[in-house]
């Protein structure tokens, strides 16, 4: 497994990260009830040799804009070994259920910004884990899927161009999705109940190299 002894592996995002996370960082309950305590959970099962300190600073209602207003704060100063990265979910949700707003976040400048922090937490980290935002619909000609992929395609161009992990959380939903439908995961197609939630802790985990057969 990439993930070393002593570690410290920070996860920052949105809704789906923060999943109703105790602040401040760091708190005994400060992982939420989501695929980040999951994971945190699982390495210390499989690996209990392994001491990882993993932290949670989603935010509910985050968008790659606002991951860039608190960046310092909530990465950078908190020295993460390893950090991931899952946003994009609110950028893409706000042009279709606000679409009247002035500010919304465009491809384009999703990608520079991301570019940016990507490029400004690098430095001081052993690794990186990028993925992708998703929608939980198997229609790819649906509105909001088919630009929800166009922005997961901008995380995946990023992870290569900066030799970051990538996870395809859209292929691993959509997987799943071939043999029951999308109500057995969310209920509004965003917000995963908790099998949704171990999806993602298992493509997570996958992509760091887990060994599920200790």
């Amino acid at each position: 497994m990439k993930l070393q002894n002593g570690q410290r592996l920070l996860f920052i995002g949105d809704s789906i990260t923060d999943t109703g996370r105790e602040r401040p960082v760091g708190r005994r309950d400060g992982l939420g009830d989501g695929y980040v305590r999951l994971v945190n959970s699982l390495l210390g099962s499989f690996y209990p040799e392994v001491c990882i300190n993993t932290l949670n600073t989603g935010v509910s209602g985050n968008r790659v804009t606002d991951l860039e207003s608190r960046w310092q704060s909530d990465v950078l100063d908190l020295k993460p070994d390893w950090l991931s990265i899952m946003i994009g979910i609110n950028d893409v949700w706000r042009q279709f259920d606000d679409n009247s707003s002035s500010d919304q976040v465009t491809l384009d400048y999703y990608e520079k910004t991301l570019r940016r922090l990507v490029a400004e937490a690098k430095p001081g980290l052993i690794g990186l884990v990028l993925m992708t935002p998703f929608y939980i619909e198997s229609n790819l000609a649906d509105p909001m899927r088919t630009r929800m992929d166009a922005y997961g395609a901008v995380v995946k161009q990023i992870a290569v161009d900066e030799s970051a992990i990538f996870v395809d959380t859209q292929a691993a939903f959509d997987e799943y999705l071939t043999q029951r439908p999308t109500q057995s995961l969310s209920g509004d197609r965003v917000h995963p109940n908790q099998t949704g939630h171990t999806i993602l802790a298992k493509a997570f985990l996958s992509a760091v190299e887990f060994n599920w057969n200790r």
